[in-house]
């Protein structure tokens, strides 16, 4: 789990342990309760509010579209 945590890559933690198969590596991803609810907190932050300009308080503009 502390190479995980590291950021050291299934594959390579896959070979140092000698696993033939990726899936039994991935237990130990599953396993680590903490870095899933890291991963939940980082996409359940709110994005960044940007703020719009409001098209309708722009005459020239609404005047040029009435010409068309």
């Amino acid at each position: 789990m502390h190479l995980l945590q590291s950021g050291v890559s299934l594959d390579m933690i896959r070979d140092f342990l000698g696993h033939v198969d990726a899936k039994t590596t991935q237990i130990y991803a599953r396993a680590n309760l903490e870095m899933k609810r890291n991963a939940l907190e980082k996409i359940s932050e709110p994005s960044p509010v940007q703020t719009i300009p409001c098209w309708q308080q722009n005459k020239d503009l609404l005047d040029w579209l009435r010409s068309l």
